[in-house]
């Protein structure tokens, strides 16, 4: 209800396989893959507003001359700002110097041939430039120059912090972004090294031994020895300084990515229709990178599909589908309002089937597909009954009985605005929670006060503060007779470590609502004997296939059945003085399964996490807890 949950990170890609001057001459700009990152990255705008970089290289330079490129920003306008920075280089300069490619790739900055891009969302709450994507890791070798960006988040830094500290590096900063690419560059100083030895071998030497290095650098070698060791949901993207490319995905196919080839360029981004629409193509031109698998350009612009990492079992995530992607997919589109349609039937119960006084909404703006979908499941329902009531009017039904049957339709209004955002320099607490129920905005008069029910849709219901302090205590001003709170999502359970950094489990309003049923029925002893059960789990062997670590938290939620914590939620998020029935109701697991079959990754509401990464910071989310709130019993 509230958007707590935040976008993943979002990753653009593009690699121009043909000279500039070809880009010149057919499309009247050498800026083409300029231009079309540009797109890529603001119609990927919704998966990170907190930064955004962008990366170029350079092939033909010479020593003396810089041929890696980078531009980072901060803030919500930062796609805007990079590429401003970067015209800015270009504009003491003629029309006519900009159109002689031979002076562009000689002179200007960012008039390469690879072009990434990165809109950031920070999954563990750090800020500042020097968080922002891409990271770019410098040599004076060609080949051993290092730029990266990626939509992920890694679950067992501190096995790879140890790995390299074992190798005998000493990282300076503890993240996955930058572990990440100093263990990437580190292999591919080895590989460079390899090739160093194969070409003195042959006899070559000097600038000759460079050539050959640029030449037969295998990326292959450098993601797999790189990232075997690695857990969690990822799409990382890389550039080289000699002109490689790659892009390789977790081998659970948790983070998304799709790419696209033809004979002018190579292009990959986080989402599908961004390539529809910024290069004008049907959904079936497209591709999926594939789980475990590697898309490499080489710097002779040939490309290759190499599988890096054994694929296992799929867990797509699911609230990709939800939330965090563009509802304008084909795929998703329909998903979306199958979510909202097969929540038809318990909405009509929630109403006891007065349609005639139900009114149908929805908060803006990404629940707005599955609001579609429970309207068309309401006129169906509807047209369901007309049918019934026209079959027994008999032969000869008078023109009134015929209206007042067909007049009967789904109504619908627009009950909520988003209007405006809370300012954080107001931190006085009263203050602050009175500007908190004014996010949101409702149309006066929309409903018969006291006789219409209100249904009110939304893609999930998080931490629950939204609705508290802001949703439930303004729908009350219109005084409906019933609301009824709708999530297109099943309850989120427990924290996603593969993507949005939200380790503590009494941030979800169904973890907090369960505890207190615990608590009311007198069952704190199931908290303590999860507590150790969760221990134990953690003192298993890390990766081992004969005994793999479980979530010993789902005991939590076994003893109560949905409606009990939904109950229990509303009790605890009601603001005080409000008198209007309140229901909740959620999309069931079954449901979100059956409307989107081909992504399985559904450990938000079932706690079955794809890696032992996530069984164990589950794990160890419930002991941080448990001692926080124990700590004597905890010592026991």
């Amino acid at each position: 209800m509230e958007k707590n949950i935040h976008e993943d990170c979002g990753v653009a890609m593009i690699r121009l396989l043909k000279p500039l001057e070809y880009y010149q001459e057919k499309y009247g700009t050498w800026m083409y893959g300029l231009n079309k990152l540009y797109l890529m990255m603001e119609k990927q705008h919704n998966r990170g507003q907190e930064g955004a970089g962008l990366a170029s290289v350079k092939l033909s330079s010479e020593p003396g001359n810089e041929y890696m490129f980078r531009e980072r920003a901060e803030g919500k306008n930062a796609v805007t700002e990079i590429f401003a920075n970067v015209h800015k280089h270009y504009k003491d300069f003629s029309q006519e110097k900009l159109s002689d490619v031979s002076f562009v790739k000689a002179n200007l900055p960012f008039a390469g041939e690879l072009y990434m891009g990165h809109l950031r969302y920070s999954t563990t709450g750090k800020s500042g430039l020097s968080y922002v994507h891409p990271f770019l890791r410098r040599n004076n070798w060609k080949a051993k120059n290092l730029c990266m960006c990626g939509n992920f988040n890694m679950t067992n830094i501190e096995d790879i912090f140890e790995k390299l500290t074992d190798q005998g590096q000493c990282p300076r900063i503890y993240s996955d972004t930058y572990l990440l690419l100093e263990l990437m560059g580190h292999r591919l100083d080895r590989e460079v090294e390899r090739n160093f030895v194969d070409a003195q071998k042959l006899g070559l030497t000097k600038r000759d031994i460079t050539h050959y290095i640029e030449e037969h650098v295998q990326m292959s070698n450098v993601l797999k020895t790189t990232m075997e060791d690695f857990d969690g949901g990822y799409v990382i993207c890389g550039q080289t300084g000699s002109g490689e490319m790659f892009s390789i995905r977790d081998p659970w196919a948790i983070r998304p990515a799709f790419y696209y080839i033809d004979d002018e360029i190579v292009a990959l981004a986080s989402e599908r229709p961004v390539l529809q629409t910024t290069f004008d193509l049907e959904c079936e031109d497209i591709k999926e990178l594939q789980p475990g698998q590697a898309l490499i350009v080489n710097r002779r612009g040939e490309c290759s599909l190499q599988q890096i990492l054994e694929p296992k079992e799929r867990a797509d995530c699911s609230f990709e589908r939800i939330y965090f992607s563009r509802g304008s997919d084909r795929d998703i589109y329909k998903e979306r309002e199958q979510l909202g349609r097969q929540l038809t039937e318990p909405v009509l119960k929630a109403v006891d089937y007065n349609t005639t006084h139900t009114v149908l909404s929805y908060i803006p703006n990404t629940a707005e597909v599955a609001f579609y979908g429970l309207i068309h499941g309401f006129k169906e329902w509807i047209d369901a009954r007309k049918v019934e009531q026209l079959s027994a009017l008999g032969d000869n039904p008078s023109p009134d009985e015929l209206y007042n049957i067909i007049r009967q339709d789904v109504r619908s209004e627009k009950v909520a605005w988003k209007d405006i955002k809370l300012r954080t320099f107001i931190t006085e607490g009263t203050s602050r929670k009175d500007l908190a129920s004014h996010v949101y905005d409702i149309t006066y008069e929309c409903i018969q006060p006291y006789k219409d029910n209100l249904v009110i849709i939304d893609d999930s219901i998080v931490r629950g503060t939204t609705l508290k302090e802001s949703i439930l205590r303004i729908l009350d001003r219109l005084h409906p007779k019933k609301i009824v709170v709708v999530s297109s999502a099943p309850q989120i359970r427990y924290p996603d470590y593969y993507g949005i950094d939200m380790p503590r489990l009494e941030e979800f309003c169904v973890f907090r609502a369960t505890i207190a049923l615990i608590r009311e029925r007198g069952m704190e002893h199931l908290l303590k004997e999860i507590y150790e059960a969760c221990k134990k789990e953690l003192e298993k062997p890390k990766n081992d296939a004969k005994n793999p670590i479980k979530n010993a938290v789902r005991a939590i939620y076994k003893p109560f059945t949905v409606d009990e914590i939904n109950r229990k939620i509303i009790e605890m998020l009601r603001p005080e003085g409000m008198t209007t029935p309140v229901e909740l109701v959620f999309q069931s697991v079954e449901g979100l399964h059956n409307a989107i079959p081909k992504h399985r990754g559904d450990w938000y509401f079932t706690g079955n996490y794809p890696t032992p990464g996530g069984m164990r910071l589950v794990n160890q989310a419930f002991i941080n807890y448990y001692e926080h709130v124990h700590p004597t019993l905890s010592e026991a």
